[in-house]
């Protein structure tokens, strides 16, 4: 019996996995073709890989569409991974980069880089949205476990989720009026505010992409201490699991994945929520395959996303907005759930 429900789980995550690889490329095309000058599929295609189509699609192509789809598979990859990752950690539903304050730390500190010092390049936030991101959730997991060892009846999900919230609220609008007091820095900020994929070349891309790298290798080495902490910080210990290693590898690779995103793309809420949500459902709690599958799930979410924000209104919606719009029904339908305190 065993082996038939381990037979059924592989085969399971492989049509998973191939679902969402064309789901991928559907929401790649959709992302090359879709917006204020239509181009077709195949013209699309010729563009990025030939270059011989007409010169306004060649534009069109190179100077937004297709960097802001590269931005998406790295952005949705990390942020989707960094939510399977905190919720495992945390044995929280609810835990989101986003709920849990991660991304608000990332912007505050880009806000202060940018008012303050005049950082400018992508290449500088990275290191300021990498440190706002690590306080933020060093300062969260310790409101909600009572340190990092955590308390003697371990972490309170509720509790971590309302310090997350909490916190990100107050930086974000501690942010947000730094950002007021800086004109030169307030239009710079204010697409980045609510996350966009709208860049004009890959270099904000090029320059995570090692750190999202690093953040992802990392949670798959981390994956199985998750499995195990899942199970509860007493289990976890029996099964010989360092839980407190595993927690503190598991902020560094959150930092990575968030911060590194964030610096990128903007502050991005609810894709951290959704993806992992979406796996679950699929091929059920093993952290391996949840993790593996929202690398897939992440940016075809992303991507949808925001080629949705450019048709649903004139001009275009901030896929952050779009995100938001999609994640905050299901972060209610969630937290009405029974038995929502732990995983």
């Amino acid at each position: 019996m065993h082996g038939e429900n381990t037979r059924d789980g592989a085969s399971r995550l492989v049509v998973a996995l191939v679902v969402s690889g064309l789901l991928v490329i559907v929401a790649c095309v959709s992302s090359l073709v879709v917006g204020a000058r239509p181009v077709a599929p195949l013209d699309a295609l010729r563009a990025v890989f030939a270059g011989d189509v007409d010169p306004l699609d060649h534009a069109a192509i190179w100077d937004g569409r297709l960097p802001r789809t590269v931005l998406g598979l790295v952005a949705g990859a990390a942020l989707g991974v960094a939510g399977a990752l905190v919720q495992g950690l945390t044995r929280n539903p609810l835990a989101d980069p986003g709920v849990l304050g991660v991304n608000a730390g990332a912007a505050f500190a880009i806000v202060l880089a940018v008012g303050l010092l005049d950082v400018g390049s992508v290449s500088g936030l990275v290191w300021f949205a990498l440190a706002g991101a690590l306080a933020s959730t060093v300062a969260v997991y310790a409101i909600g476990s009572g340190g990092l060892r955590g308390r003697r009846g371990g972490i309170d999900p509720v509790r971590l989720t309302l310090a997350g919230v909490a916190l990100g609220a107050v930086l974000t609008g501690i942010g947000s009026g730094l950002s007021l007091l800086y004109p030169h820095a307030f239009d710079r900020l204010r697409a980045w505010n609510v996350g966009s994929l709208d860049v004009r070349s890959l270099e904000p891309t090029v320059v995570v992409l090692p750190f999202v790298a690093a953040g992802l290798l990392l949670a798959a080495g981390l994956a199985r201490g998750v499995d195990a902490i899942a199970l509860g910080d007493d289990m976890a210990h029996a099964l010989g699991t360092n839980v407190t290693v595993v927690r503190m590898l598991g902020l560094l690779a959150l930092t990575l994945l968030a911060g590194a995103a964030t610096a990128a793309a903007g502050a991005i809420g609810f894709l951290g929520l959704l993806a992992p949500h979406l796996a679950r459902r699929i091929v059920g709690p093993d952290q391996r395959r949840i993790m593996l599958l929202c690398v897939l799930l992440g940016p075809a979410v992303l991507l949808l996303a925001d080629v949705l924000g450019r048709v649903v209104v004139p001009g275009e919606m901030a896929v952050g907005v779009v995100t938001a719009f999609v994640g905050a029904p299901v972060l209610v339908a969630i937290a009405l759930r029974r038995k929502v305190i732990e995983l």
